[in-house]
């Protein structure tokens, strides 16, 4: 059985280039497949790919 490796939101926040506190509310509102919580500490696995943010409208053409 393969183990899955985690990183901790400072680390998925610089990986993505968005802030820690978007990815613990990402994490919070269940957008990241896999996520657990340990303690305080959001643990997200390595191979999780970034949300698509919602909040920004794309061009429909």
């Amino acid at each position: 059985m393969k183990m899955l490796e985690y990183i901790s939101a400072p680390e998925a926040a610089k990986k993505w280039g968005i802030s820690e506190r978007r990815v613990q509310k990402l994490c919070e509102e269940n957008r990241i497949p896999g996520v657990a919580k340990f303690s305080r500490l959001w643990l997200i696995p390595k191979d999780a790919l970034k949300p698509v943010d919602r909040r920004i409208k794309h061009e429909r053409k």
